[in-house]
């Protein structure tokens, strides 16, 4: 017969693991942010835009049909409006 103490054992083994692992992930995650904010403090010294940096990284995770969908719906916005 199993002791019962012997699975919550492996259990908590496994729960501390998945709570390290986690930890572990949320630092890397934290020194990310901190080198993605450095990279863009950087672009900015050089005279970049980094509002519009992000803007074109997020297009380019998008689909093409997407975008352009997107943008003549923007741009029939914009003509109602007299925008232009």
């Amino acid at each position: 017969m199993s002791n019962p103490t012997d699975a919550y054992a492996v259990t908590a083994d496994e729960l501390r693991q998945f709570i390290e692992r986690a930890e572990q992930l949320a630092a890397e995650k934290k020194d990310i942010a901190e080198q993605e904010k450095e990279l863009f403090a950087e672009a900015k010294g050089r005279g970049y835009d980094t509002k519009v940096m992000k803007k074109v990284i997020a297009l380019r995770k998008r689909k093409p049909d997407d975008i352009a969908e997107e943008e003549a719906v923007l741009d029939m916005y914009r003509a109602a409006l007299g925008m232009g």
